[in-house]
């Protein structure tokens, strides 16, 4: 029997003002037990992935400004995947899908250098570049930063760091990628997100745009035929 996947959706905040101003996909598979995230997402059919991210967003078209969705490296070297992308962009237009580029590591290994003829194709088809989980992994400052002249956007996800946003080495990590994205005039996207706590602390720090469970959890995005039973969790 082949894993069924479908995508979640998380709201992306400015508190600000208050607003939704977009949502990731998430995508998850349906186990025993219920939706989990798969073991490696590198791993998930690559015609798969892309006929789901095509179905979701003509469903997503015209309800917000921006939508994301997690593309590995290996996925980005994909041409179906790379297809399947250009697609949704025309389906959500005027919506800007964002590509998050994520610092999971497949069987191939790649230098950063090789993806950016890919990342300008995207460009050029109106999408807008993210580059995820800063700090973390593969993804520090010298890693990436020839790719910060293509981004429009960073993430910072405090759920890869047990410590949380509390742990001085962790704000220590904020300021920096604070400043980076000033310098460059990236949005920063503060992810992680957990409690009343940690949405004070971010105030502090200045950064208004913000993920997590705090504001809203990731919720089934279900497709046309989905049974009812796909709602548990």
């Amino acid at each position: 029997m082949q894993p069924i996947y479908r995508y979640f959706v998380q709201p992306q905040l400015d508190v600000r003002r208050r607003t939704v101003f977009g949502y990731e996909l998430l995508i998850k598979q349906l186990t025993p037990e219920g939706w989990r995230l798969p073991a490696s997402f590198a791993s998930i059919d690559t015609q798969v992935m892309s006929k789901l991210l095509v179905a979701t967003t003509k469903i997503l078209g015209l309800k917000v400004q921006y939508c994301s969705v997690n593309v590995s490296r290996e996925q980005l070297m994909d041409t179906t995947v790379e297809n399947a992308i250009i697609q949704s962009q025309t389906q959500l237009y005027p919506a800007k899908l964002v590509v998050e580029l994520t610092e999971e590591k497949g069987p191939q290994r790649y230098v950063d250098t090789d993806f950016i003829p890919y990342l300008r194709h995207f460009i050029e088809h109106g999408m807008q570049i993210s580059l995820d989980d800063v700090g973390t992994g593969i993804n520090d400052f010298k890693s990436i930063q020839e790719l910060l002249p293509l981004a429009s956007e960073l993430k910072f996800a405090l759920q890869n760091f047990r410590t949380g946003i509390k742990d001085p080495k962790i704000q220590q990590k904020l300021h920096f990628w604070h400043a980076i994205s000033h310098e460059y005039g990236l949005r920063l996207i503060l992810e992680g997100i957990e409690d009343q706590e940690d949405a004070e602390l971010s105030s502090s720090f200045d950064i208004f745009r913000r993920q997590g469970y705090y504001y809203g959890k990731p919720q089934l995005l279900r497709l046309p035929g989905d049974p009812v039973d796909f709602d548990r969790s």
